[in-house]
């Protein structure tokens, strides 16, 4: 079995979403192209960073032109630099 394991202060984040079409209200559906960047991910794998704030398992926020993209074995990716994570996404519980 082979997987993508990051070096050098990386990270890998998984991009593989569904793709849902999404339309307006009055029908017109918007392709891709059209529509902003997703700038949050799941964090799949780490190279060895220390005090490192996130783990394998989060949802981070990143900059938007971060990184690289690239497809392995039938999943899409995105490996950036560890310094290009800008928050975390966490659960909160209502007051």
């Amino acid at each position: 079995m082979k997987e993508l394991q990051p070096i050098n202060q990386n990270v890998l984040l998984d991009l593989t979403q569904e793709e849902k079409m999404q339309k307006t209200a009055s029908g017109i559906i918007i392709p891709d192209t059209a529509r902003g960047k997703n700038t949050t991910a799941k964090v799949v794998g780490m190279s060895a960073i220390e005090n490192a704030e996130i783990a394998v398992g989060d949802t981070i926020l990143y900059k938007e032109f971060a990184g690289n993209t690239t497809e392995f074995e039938g999943k899409k990716y995105l490996l950036i630099p560890y310094s290009d994570i800008l928050a975390k996404v966490v659960e909160t519980e209502a007051i």
